[in-house]
C-alpha cells in the first residue's frame, strides 16, 4: 500500500472539487464546506513528508488531528473523529473485513458525536452502505465500494435533512445532495481508484 500516494489522491480530490462542494453547501448550508475541506486537504498535503515516515495508524491519527485543528464548521470534528477512530481500529495491513470493522467503530463514534443516525442526510448515509459492502466481502470489492459510495451520496438528494443547517430548510433541502456525503464519496472513490 502506497500511503503517500493514497493520501495525495484523497486530499487532491477535495481540492479539485472545491467549487462543486461549495455549490452543494450554498444550496442547503452556509456555503463554506468546500473551502473548509480544501483547507484541511492542503494542511494534510503539507504534512506528507511527516506522514510518509509514520505507520498507517499514526498517519490516520495525525490526519484526524489536522482536520480538527484546520477544517472549520462541523466538518473538522466529524472527519477528524472518523480518521482518529480508524487510526485506533485498523491493523497495520488491513483487509476488507478489517476496514468494515473499523468503519463500524467510526460510524458509532460519529453517531455519538453528532447524535445522528443513518437516514438523516449526513455522511453516515455513505459510510453505512460502504461498510455493509465491505463486511459482505466478495469479488470486485474495490469497484463495488467505489460505486456504492458515489451512488449513496447521490441518494441523499432524496432524503429529508434531519440534522445540521439543512434541517432548517425542511422540504426545500429535498433534491440537493448532502455536501458532507459528497465529500466522503469523493474521498472513498479516490482511495478506490488509487488501490
Amino acid at each position: 500500500m502506497d500511503l503517500p500516494k493514497i493520501i495525495q489522491a484523497c486530499t487532491q480530490t477535495l481540492v479539485d472539487h472545491v467549487e462543486e462542494l461549495t455549490d452543494l453547501d450554498s444550496a442547503i448550508g452556509d456555503g463554506d464546506h468546500g473551502l473548509n475541506m480544501k483547507r484541511g486537504a492542503l494542511a494534510i498535503q503539507g504534512k506528507l513528508p511527516e506522514l510518509e515516515a509514520k505507520s498507517l495508524n499514526d498517519a490516520l491519527k495525525t490526519m484526524g488531528m489536522t482536520c480538527m485543528s484546520t477544517v472549520g464548521g462541523s466538518s473538522g470534528p466529524v472527519f477528524g473523529t472518523l480518521l482518529v477512530t480508524l487510526g485506533k481500529e485498523l491493523p497495520a495491513d488491513p483487509n476488507a473485513a478489517d476496514v468494515a470493522r473499523a468503519l463500524a467503530a467510526g460510524i458509532a463514534a460519529l453517531s455519538r458525536l453528532g447524535k445522528v443516525e443513518v437516514g438523516q442526510k449526513t455522511l453516515l448515509d455513505v459510510l453505512d452502505p460502504v461498510q455493509k459492502v465491505l463486511a459482505a466481502g466478495g469479488g470486485d470489492i474495490v469497484d463495488r465500494v467505489r460505486r456504492c459510495a458515489l451512488d449513496s451520496a447521490q441518494a441523499t438528494a432524496q432524503m429529508d435533512a434531519i440534522k445540521g443547517r439543512a434541517s432548517f430548510l425542511g422540504e426545500r433541502a429535498l433534491g440537493h445532495v448532502d455536501p458532507g456525503s459528497r465529500s466522503m464519496a469523493l474521498i472513498i472513490a479516490a482511495l478506490c481508484d488509487t488501490l
